[in-house]
């Protein structure tokens, strides 16, 4: 989940990789550091704290280089410190890491046997030992990175250089995103193409194993020792994203373009009251044969997944399981033929979503017929390069940890899947999808209007401050709604909170609720209101306070320790997209009252690419 970025330029690539960071700073960002290559030595300064503590440095000391490479750190091995901030060294050996060296122990044992001197606690500086070591053996930089790669198991993206040769820069991509940036004059290399936008908007996607020789004129791609050739993609990129526009965060900002995001995600599969009828591309005849649909997926795009899986049952009366990638990936589960095996990722890049997709891949045969599909907001991420079906939401680029607009288009795009196989096996009848399709059209519009009680839940959100824990509560489909609520509340105002299926109260935290306890209510209009206006009452009875967001038509009043804001009328069905706007405006504002970093909430990074 760390930042890499590297170049080799005939001018100085200090203030290039420096901003490179900045833009990366939401996959990292408890130290960061930069190694440059000047007349034969390495120039490195490294800083804990964010990316403009290192800036000042880099400019104060007018640290100058035409070859570099820099990191932002999320720390997995070892606490965030000077001395554990990458680039780490060995010799005339730089490197930065992105990913987890898995048997580090066992290599660092071999190394300090051989008088190696470890000055980290990190897993990086292996690598770098390693680097230095292979150097003795091999003529040059590429043969001894290439001969060290066998040595290292687990997932990672190195970034390499070498003092004694200022013409090269050496990067690998073995189960972590990397990207090279195409210059006149000048190459460049990072985890992500946001980083390298203010220099170039011509790109190469990485496959994996693959590694690169860069100098300032040539790009060589090796892929197991031979020399390959990839495609370049010129993008149409503007650096919007990248300014708040007028807003204090991005998180607000990002919440408050979900009315377009929506009605883009919308526009890309819907026409009128008909799906295009080449959504979902060329296989999508495939769907026909599907008789269930597997979910895989981590964090808030899990909740997406939960909230599909009623849709696909509901409506098409297919059979729907969702799970926790991480744990599917262990669990030796047992796929069917003919399953839909979808990947919901924002990043396309989650560690835990791909390697379960590869591991049923490998294990599959052309017999079990499955399909795979990815959902996700980057069109040039793995995830989409190793499936079948493509599904993209149009959030654009979302900066924030905590997931909003990548979240609610996720909802949309899934119910066009469920449309689309639905008519490939005819379980709608075209009145079925033109209705669906009608309610819709209606969320971008009932999510302005969700948006314009933001004073008021600004207000409530004052409740919450010296709170120390919080409940959420639905029923039905708006349940996943309830944990995307208070995994929202934990990532950014760092207040314990859990979502709950309000008919488990009585099956345990109804012991947690006192006078103490706040409460989120989830109340759509649908099948299960009734039931959930007797938990509220079990609440009630038992001194809890209730923060109730309601329909319009729920008959659910405000009175004393019952606090409740009317959602804008929306159909059951599709609710979820509209009721997870009030979710994500409560728990901006108190992390606001609390003075965290919203946009960079501790412990936490935005792509998570490392198990």
């Amino acid at each position: 989940m760390c930042g890499i970025v590297g170049g080799i330029a005939e001018r100085n690539v200090a203030p290039i990789l420096v901003e490179g960071l900045k833009r990366l700073e939401y996959r990292g960002y408890d130290s960061a550091g930069v190694a440059l290559i000047d007349h034969g030595d390495i120039i490195r300064e490294r800083q804990v704290g964010k990316v403009a503590v290192l800036e000042n440095a880099v400019i104060g000391k007018q640290l100058h280089g035409a070859l570099g490479i820099a990191h932002t750190r999320w720390a997995t091995h070892g606490e965030p410190s000077v001395i554990n901030a990458h680039p780490h060294t060995s010799g005339t050996i730089a490197v930065v890491h992105n990913g987890i060296i898995e048997n580090y122990a066992v290599l660092k044992a071999e190394l300090q046997a051989e008088g190696f001197v470890f000055t980290s606690q990190t897993d990086t500086e292996v690598v770098a030992h390693l680097i230095h070591r292979a150097m003795h053996t091999h003529s040059t930089l590429l043969a001894a990175v290439q001969s060290v790669i066998p040595l290292l198991h687990g997932a990672y993206a190195l970034g390499v250089v070498s003092s004694q040769n200022a013409n090269e820069l050496i990067a690998v991509r073995a189960g972590s995103p990397l990207v090279v940036g195409l210059g006149i004059g000048e190459n460049f290399v990072a985890s992500d193409q946001m980083a390298l936008l203010p220099v170039t908007n011509r790109f190469i996607y990485l496959e994996e194993k693959d590694v690169v020789r860069l100098t300032r004129d040539s790009i060589e791609i090796y892929q197991n020792g031979v020399l390959t050739n990839r495609t370049s993609h010129e993008i149409d990129a503007s650096d919007s994203a990248s300014d708040k526009g007028g807003y204090k965060h991005y998180m607000l900002k990002e919440i408050h373009e979900q009315t377009d995001a929506l009605t883009r995600t919308l526009a890309a599969g819907i026409t009128g009251d008909s799906l295009h009828k080449d959504f979902l591309g060329e296989q999508a005849h495939r769907l026909a044969h599907v008789k269930q649909i597997q979910i895989i997926a981590c964090g808030t795009s899990f909740h997406a997944g939960m909230v599909a899986r009623y849709w696909f049952e509901k409506l098409l009366k297919l059979p729907c399981q969702v799970e926790i990638a991480s744990e599917f990936r262990y669990r030796e589960p047992v796929v069917l033929p003919n399953t839909l095996l979808v990947c919901i990722s924002q990043s396309g890049e989650t560690a835990d979503t791909l390697a379960a997709l590869r591991d049923v891949k490998a294990q599959s045969t052309l017999d079990d017929n499955l399909l795979y599909l990815a959902l996700c907001n980057v069109k040039t991420s793995s995830l989409i390069r190793e499936t079948d079906l493509h599904l993209l939401t149009q959030a654009g680029v979302e900066i924030g940890v905590a997931s909003t607009k990548a979240f609610t288009t996720q909802l949309a795009a899934l119910m066009l899947l469920v449309l689309k196989v639905g008519q490939e096996q005819n379980r709608l009848t075209p009145a079925e999808s033109a209705s669906i399709i009608e309610q819709l059209w209606h969320v971008p519009n009932a999510v302005n209007e969700a948006l314009a009680l933001d004073p008021l839940i600004e207000k409530m959100s004052h409740a919450f401050v010296e709170r120390r824990h919080a409940l959420f509560l639905g029923r039905g489909i708006e349940y996943p709604i309830a944990l995307e609520g208070a995994l929202k509340l934990k990532e950014i105002s760092y207040i314990h909170a859990e979502g709950y299926a309000a008919g488990e109260l009585k099956h345990g935290p109804l012991a947690l609720v006192d006078k103490d306890m706040p409460v989120v209510v989830l109340a759509a209009q649908d099948d299960l209101l009734d039931k959930l206006k007797s938990n509220m009452q079990e609440v009630q009875a038992r001194g809890g306070e209730l923060f109730v967001f309601a329909d319009v038509d729920s008959e659910i009043k405000a009175e004393e320790r019952v606090h409740v804001l009317y959602v804008p009328k929306i159909s059951g069905l599709v609710a979820p997209i509209v009721y997870s706007i009030p979710m994500q405006l409560l728990s901006y504002h108190v992390a606001v009252l609390r003075g965290t970093d919203v946009d960079q909430p501790r412990n936490l990074a935005k792509s998570v690419t490392v198990e």
